[in-house]
């Protein structure tokens, strides 16, 4: 569970990015410590090209790994503009840049027989591996199918995708194989107290950090203008005869 120290702890690393000037994400300026929460956002439509541009961005093979076959560009498209925000949950990790270096889609069953299932699929860009971004995205997505009455999870995904099933497996998944892809079963627990405040409470720290992030951003473009500026000026005053 999300104690107040943690929320607290979380705010604060939170507010110290906005002081700190953007790197490139993988440069030695910008080191990867393991943050002790990852602000795992809900996101809406309004976020639909962002989502495009994350996906868009997967290489052939991750593509092939993400959605079972080497989706084209056309066909991501199509599956974003497919994505039914009102039914389903979509999740997504933001860099100090704003960019959306992962993702996770919660469906739910259309199935009227089978209303209490849903599925997952998640995506992180090359960039961002081996940071946990797929296990964390796959415990927010139970915790959230928890508490919107989900009671059986299920991965469907080729069976050479181990990343995603071992993050199944380790989560007490079935899983069935079948030739070249595999089906993950995951029964989960009925919704509790503590569930439903964790997902309130982790939600709010993502929009904080998001709004903190926008904000940020929008501070050193400003300052970035600001010293062009000031760059120009200078070089036109040491051009100037004397």
């Amino acid at each position: 569970m999300v104690t107040p120290g943690v929320l607290l702890k979380a705010s604060l690393d939170a507010s110290k990015e906005f002081f700190r000037p953007p790197a490139e994400e993988g440069t030695s300026a910008a080191p990867y410590v393991r943050p002790v929460m990852v602000p795992i956002r809900s996101i809406g439509p309004s976020h639909g090209e962002r989502i495009a541009t994350h996906l868009l961005a997967l290489n052939e093979h991750d593509r092939y790994l993400r959605f079972g076959y080497a989706a084209n560009d056309e066909q991501i498209r199509r599956y974003v503009d497919g994505l039914n925000f009102e039914r389903d949950e979509i999740f997504g990790i933001y860099n100090r840049k704003l960019q959306l270096i992962a993702m996770a889609h919660l469906a739910l069953s259309i199935d009227p027989e089978l209303k209490s299932c849903a599925e997952f699929g998640v995506s992180v860009l090359a960039q961002a591996r081996g940071r946990g971004y797929g296990s964390r995205l796959f415990d927010r997505a139970v915790m959230h199918a928890r508490n919107d009455g989900v009671d059986m999870m299920f991965i469907h995904a080729l069976s050479e995708n181990t990343a995603m099933l071992n993050i199944a497996r380790k989560a007490g998944a079935t899983i069935e194989r079948d030739g070249s892809e595999s089906e993950a079963y995951l029964k989960l627990p009925p919704a509790d107290l503590d569930s439903r405040m964790t997902e309130m409470v982790e939600e709010q720290v993502a929009q904080t950090d998001y709004r903190l992030k926008v904000q940020a951003k929008q501070f050193w473009e400003i300052l970035a203008i600001v010293q062009e500026v000031r760059r120009g000026v200078r070089d036109s005053r040491d051009r100037m005869p004397r």
